[in-house]
């Protein structure tokens, strides 16, 4: 996971502070320079510390990456689960736009959509071509060994930060057990429906997308 944060200044003062707070019992997160941010840093993991922002800056993103190997023991396997992955997002577009708090300028700038087709194949075999926008795409398929998840906007609210670890759990699990006609047939609300992680629940009800069932939500903090 890659946890992006911005406005706090990009020192190694600051890294290591945040870095000897996260990992005081183990090695959790390091941080790194990212070209994208204006005065920050990116953190895999998470952190909230010294005037940071990521919600509220505007230029952070929530990336995960999801190993090749998860989705199968062969390339054929990965290629047919991946397939159903970006089948999903393409066909759920509308719901992860709103999970994902992103504003459509954002996406079209960080995590682009490959565009609706029929077929899972159809959009693989589209963003194999070189459909999309290369690494700026809300599905990114262009590393070697793992598939990376842009779509989401950077947080320090650690509900959050759960809730999409675990929706993107559970996307993936549907692509792994789900055949493609059986995906066809998945409506959100039949989606939303079997998710059961409590933060993923929690959000999901937050942002009016678990079953009609919404709660109050407090501020996306910083």
């Amino acid at each position: 996971m890659e946890l992006e944060i911005d406005d706090g200044g990009e020192s190694d003062s600051h890294a290591n502070a945040i870095m000897s707070a996260a990992n005081s019992e183990c090695v959790y997160i390091y941080c790194k320079h990212d070209g994208s941010l204006d005065d920050g840093l990116e953190i895999v993991r998470k952190a909230r510390e010294l005037d940071y922002l990521s919600h509220k800056a505007g230029t952070c993103g929530l990336h995960v990456h999801v190993s090749r190997a998860a989705f199968g023991a062969t390339e054929a396997e990965q290629d047919a689960a991946i397939a159903r992955v970006l089948y999903f997002f393409e066909k759920h577009w509308e719901e992860l736009l709103k999970f994902s708090r992103r504003t459509q300028k954002q996406l079209n700038d960080w995590a682009s959509r490959y565009g609706y087709k029929t077929e899972p194949k159809e959009i693989l075999d589209h963003a194999k071509s070189g459909g999309g926008r290369g690494r700026y795409t809300a599905v990114n398929l262009t590393n070697t060994d793992t598939v990376e998840f842009r779509l989401f906007r950077g947080t320090l609210k650690l509900n959050t930060i759960l809730a999409t670890l675990q929706l993107l759990d559970r996307i993936c699990d549907v692509a792994l057990h789900l055949s493609d006609d059986d995906l066809k047939d998945l409506s959100w609300t039949t989606f939303a429906a079997g998710c059961t992680a409590p933060e993923l629940v929690q959000y999901l009800k937050e942002r009016r997308l678990y079953v009609n069932d919404p709660v109050e939500s407090g501020e996306e903090e910083e």
